[in-house]
């Protein structure tokens, strides 16, 4: 038998597992040093500990816990037990799941990235009329609420006020904010109107000026992906040698109220230039 005994940087460059993780097993209890000299404070092992810390490090990975690890070493065992390996069978099964889900995602979310490349029409250049709009203006966590806000705040509310909606229908929102926010935005949600009425707690009235040049740019996809429109619609921009004079306003054609897809919805994003 070879008693030969090895000091810890040794034995940690023999078993590949850093000095650090030898330290820590021995805080814990669950992996001694054959010995320690009292005078000096140096830890040795011999090999035939390789054997125990190797277990150590399997079980790790096998998702074991250092404390269920020393927990099963105390009681004499080697080996988790039936139900133990039956509850990491379970963990590993419903992490699986969280994975192929995100997968399934990621995947439907580079198809529609895909497609929206392939689908985004060609820039073009026309005159926005001005039009007397029924505003709303708020901070909403997320464009995913801005549906719902029209549906039970906005529509309803102009529905009391007894607002017409003239052809062409044409409604769309603006940012506010000086900064680009994923959360937390000021958006103004405009909707043309065919008349006046008096501003109430949640609609103010006004004529939105025209735009007499509006670089237009027809989005096709998740709003989430406004971030790669504009990015397409700056280069577009730079190369023309255009000016941008104003905020961009996202006019929605086709959305969440007549399209279950994402992949499907349509706004034009219509950026003020010279």
């Amino acid at each position: 038998m070879n008693n030969k005994l090895y000091k810890i940087g040794e034995f940690s460059k023999l078993c590949r597992v850093t000095v650090k993780t030898l330290r820590h097993y021995e805080n814990m209890g669950l992996f001694m040093p054959a010995h320690i000299d009292v005078s000096t404070g140096y830890r040795y092992y011999h090999l035939g500990q390789s054997v125990r810390l190797s277990r150590i490090i399997h079980l790790k990975r096998l998702g074991l816990s250092l404390d269920e690890i020393a927990a099963m070493f105390a009681e004499g065992d080697d080996r988790p037990c039936l139900a133990t390996i039956r509850s990491k069978i379970a963990l590993c099964r419903a992490e699986l799941a969280r994975l192929q889900l995100q997968l399934a995602q990621l995947q439907s979310l580079e198809q529609q990235s895909i497609e929206n490349e392939q689908l985004m029409s060609e820039f073009s250049i026309k005159s926005i009329d001005a039009r007397i709009v029924a505003s709303h203006r708020r901070i909403i966590p997320s464009y995913d609420q801005l549906g719902m806000i029209c549906y039970t705040v906005i529509g309803p509310e102009m529905m009391r006020v007894g607002c017409t909606c003239p052809e062409p229908q044409y409604c769309y929102t603006v940012e506010h904010d000086a900064e680009h926010k994923d959360a937390d935005i000021d958006v103004e949600y405009c909707e043309a109107v065919g008349e006046m009425h008096p501003d109430t707690d949640i609609l103010r009235f006004y004529e939105a000026p025209a735009i007499p040049k509006a670089l237009c740019y027809s989005h096709r996809g998740d709003y989430s992906l406004f971030a790669e429109a504009m990015a397409r619609i700056m280069e577009y921009v730079e190369q023309q040698g255009l000016q941008i004079v104003g905020n961009p306003r996202f006019c929605y054609i086709d959305g969440p109220w007549n399209r279950e897809n994402p992949a499907d919805y349509l706004t034009e994003v219509q950026v003020p230039v010279e």
